[in-house]
Parts: C-alpha cells; structure tokens; sequence
C-alpha cells in the first residue's frame, strides 16, 4: 500500500515537473508565434523602443519594395524637433528612405498607444495596410493589442520580427536578453490583457 503510494506519487510529481519544463521551454514559442512573412502594405510601421534592429528591417523592408512609406513611432515629443530629425530618423535616411517617404509619431509612450495613434494614420491616409516591425518576443502582445484596436476595421495588418542575434524561439532561456524579454513580456501580457483586453 504504501509502495503504491509513493510509485503513484513518483510518477505525478515527474509528469508535473515534465509539464511545467515543456511550458517553460515554450515560452519564446508563445511569445514570438505571431510574426508573419512580409507581404505588400501601404505602411511600415516601425515600432519605439528600438536599438536600431527594428529601423533598419523597416528600411530593408521599404528598398525590398514592401510598402512606400514608413511611420516612425515611439519618438519622444519633449526632445523632437521637425528641422533636426532624431538619430531613428537619421538611420533610416542613411539607409535610403528618403525623408519624403518617413512620418513620425511622438504622441505615443506604449505599444496601445502605438496602435491607436497608427489606426488614426492609416484613417487619415486613407491607407488600407501595414507592416508592422518589432523584435520577435514583443510579438504576442502586439498582435493581441493591434488585434483588439483594429477590431471590426477592414485594415490589414501584418507582424514582422527583426532577426536578432540574441534571440533563439527554442534556447531563449540562455540568452540573458532573450530570457529578459520572454520574462517581462509575459508579465506584460497578462497586464495588457487585464487593463485593455
């Protein structure tokens, strides 16, 4: 009876550390799922928070042909001034977007905001697509986020991730900077989920 017991307790306590281990190694799975491949837009949306990964795929992006402007958001208004374009700005123009093609957003200081001010845009250029680039674990939150905005819209809005190389779907937890994105964007997928979904 007692041997019984502690084979029966054995064999849960394995299939629960079994489970809580294929969780745990899917998280950069979960997090990074919704990114797509490119398609034709009429908008790159290059998302803030950037270290130059995310301007220079939107400037691949718009010489590849994918779309003929590009919006900048995540600009801080208190330090932007139209006649000195910040270093994102000066980035993509070294990169061949010309200034013409670049608009910028210095309204928005989180990823909801991101959104709803890009929705606002697309509205008032009658534009009917985006492409919109971030690094690969922000993904989950985007999508839920410009999911929940855009609901009910016609626009069509396609995910693109950068290619960092710190970033691996399977190995994320031995990366220090992948571990801290996974980490941080769970816990801020279920504050986003709480507050705006």
């Amino acid at each position: 009876m007692i041997k019984a017991f502690f084979r029966y307790l054995s064999i849960f306590i394995l299939s629960v550390a079994t489970i809580t281990g294929a969780v745990f190694l899917s998280l950069g799975f979960a997090v990074s799922y919704p990114a797509q491949k490119p398609e034709k837009a009429d908008v790159i949306v290059v998302l803030g928070g950037d270290d130059g990964l995310r301007v220079e795929k939107g400037a691949e992006l718009y010489n590849n042909g994918f779309a003929p402007n590009v919006l900048l958001t995540g600009i801080d208004a208190r330090f932007y001034r139209p006649g000195r374009p910040n270093w994102r700005e000066r980035r993509m123009r070294d990169l061949g977007v010309p200034k013409k093609a670049i608009r910028v957003d210095t309204e928005s200081e989180t990823t909801w905001e991101e959104a709803v001010n890009a929705s606002e845009t697309l509205q008032k250029h009658r534009w009917e697509s985006a492409i919109v680039v971030s690094d690969p674990p922000h993904m989950l939150r985007i999508h839920q986020t410009w999911s929940r905005v855009f609901e009910g819209s016609s626009k069509k809005i396609i995910l693109v991730s950068t290619e960092p190389d710190w970033w691996n779907t399977l190995l994320w937890w031995k990366n220090k900077t992948s571990y801290r994105f996974v980490i941080s964007e769970i816990k801020k997928n279920i504050y986003y989920y709480a507050i705006y979904l």
